[in-house]
């Protein structure tokens, strides 16, 4: 999960604050890999808390 939304967001991101410029692949690989560094241990923690509320919002009777 995390692999894929670092994937797009970084060249969302990228995209709009740069454009299609030269060097975007160069720029946006950059940003994707230290989002991702950022982002999994992120989902990796935040998971089983995310999972738990849901569980406890959705609970029926």
């Amino acid at each position: 999960m995390a692999l894929f939304m670092t994937f797009i967001m970084s060249f969302a991101i990228t995209f709009l604050n740069l454009g299609f410029i030269d060097t975007f692949i160069y720029m946006w690989i950059t940003a994707f890999y230290k989002a991702f560094f950022i982002a999994f241990p992120i989902v990796f923690f935040v998971a089983p808390f995310v999972t738990k509320l849901v569980d406890f919002l959705i609970k029926k009777d």
